[in-house]
């Protein structure tokens, strides 16, 4: 259970994406890691680890190798479904009420009646300028309060919820206007005045826990994906030295399409690869690999007939190798064999996942990726079921599994000799 603790240890340390990337950055820099900044010229030495910052929500780690023949990456996102505060924060009538708008694809029904918080950036105003903190109100602050069966009674008939009026957290009583604001100044000891602006987000402050008759589950907030930043960063941080430039990457807004400054769709991770390669980085990619790891939907206990028949994987069956004919995933035959094999070679165990051929699939940061940065790419993921709740669950064990797979990739490196593939 240590790395179910470990996990949610990082989940409760992350309640929006830009907590996630300051918390990878502080396991960084305990890790002798130098952060660069993009506005900088990039002096890199010999064995040399670094990270570098985009939009503060996006990070990539790597380890400096002049002398490498590839790039050995693992890409995860920062984000996941939430609500974001408005410009205007407060609606009051009987009540005050927060006001918001749904960010990515959540179950509305999951956020009632759990105990919320605001967390995220703000920007201050300052004598020369302006500058960007981030802030956690750290208590039960709001709640969205389900309508009581006696009031709704076709509550349990498929009712339709609508995010302007349902979905609408209660924060305080008539009196408590501005109160909002003064929290979150309060939280970074400032006076309300200097916000200029702000970006954020609801968060669920249940923590994870263990359970199952065996212990054998675990359930939590935001496991998509931060159980794949944890296991990805774990092992980067854990890999010996290889031959290939081992990088790390979470990027923001996968949950919203990837299409911003910070998101897969960027030109962050070309631009990075390129300060790191220079002039070798076309040759250095055809003896690159690369790895999208999102967590993947597990076969549900009450509803087997919404997955595939005979590829649907199970909470603790391994590591979910994703696969879509239609390309919404990068995995094919080459780089599923890739990775197939390091698991073999570390004992890490593996399943599939195809969508049922009559529904349609998701997708994830690594197509996306592709487009800016075409690497030999295999997606995975860890399986879970209530993707996209305010909680979800997944397997106890899984991750370990991941980690282990990861650390093993991060240790090899690739040769390109013809139609052959040597690690």
């Amino acid at each position: 259970m240590k790395s179910a603790n470990e996990l949610f240890e990082l989940i409760n340390k992350c309640p929006s994406p830009y907590h996630t990337v300051s918390s990878v950055k502080s396991e960084l820099l305990a890790s002798g890691y130098t952060e660069l900044f993009e506005n900088e010229a990039w002096t890199l030495f010999v064995g040399g680890k670094y990270f570098v910052v985009r939009g503060g929500t996006s990070i990539i780690a790597f380890k400096y190798n002049p002398d490498a023949n590839g790039f050995m990456a693992v890409a995860s996102h920062s984000d996941s479904p939430s609500f974001k505060l408005k410009v205007t924060p407060e609606t009051v009538g009987a009540y005050s009420r927060l006001e918001v708008e749904k960010y990515g694809g959540m179950i509305y029904y999951s956020w009632f009646d759990r105990p919320l918080s605001l967390a995220g950036r703000v920007v201050l105003r300052t004598d020369d300028g302006i500058e960007t903190r981030i802030v956690n109100i750290d208590r039960d602050l709001a709640v969205i309060p389900s309508v009581a069966i006696h009031m709704n009674r076709s509550i349990n008939d498929g009712y339709k919820f609508n995010p302007a009026q349902d979905l609408l957290p209660l924060v305080g009583s008539s009196e408590s206007r501005g109160d909002v604001m003064r929290s979150v100044a309060d939280s970074l000891g400032v006076s309300v005045d200097s916000i200029a602006a702000h970006d954020l987000y609801l968060y669920n402050r249940e923590h994870g826990r263990v359970f199952g008759v065996n212990n054998e589950f675990i359930l939590s907030p935001r496991l998509d994906n931060l159980e794949c930043v944890y296991a990805s960063l774990k092992a980067f941080l854990s890999a010996g030295d290889s031959d290939s430039v081992q990088v790390f990457c979470a990027f923001d807004n996968e949950e919203v399409g990837s299409e911003t400054k910070q998101g897969a769709a960027s030109t962050f991770f070309y631009d990075t690869l390129s300060r790191i390669a220079g002039d070798k980085l076309l040759p250095m990619l055809k003896e690159s690999f690369m790895v999208s790891a999102d967590n993947a939907h597990a076969k549900h206990p009450n509803h087997p007939e919404l997955a595939d028949a005979d590829n649907a994987p199970l909470l603790n069956g391994g590591i979910v190798i994703k696969w879509n004919a239609n390309q919404r995933y990068t995995t094919d035959g080459v780089s599923a064999a890739v990775f197939q094999t390091l698991c073999e070679r570390c004992g890490a165990k593996t399943q599939t996942f195809y969508t049922r051929a009559d529904m349609l699939s998701g997708s994830t940061l690594g197509s996306i990726s592709n487009t800016k940065v075409s690497v030999c790419s295999v997606d995975i993921g860890l399986a879970q079921l209530a993707m996209h709740s305010a909680s979800e669950v997944a397997g106890a064990y899984d991750v370990c599994e991941m980690v282990k797979a990861l650390t093993e990739l991060y240790n090899t490196s690739l040769t390109v000799n013809g139609d052959k593939i040597l690690f």
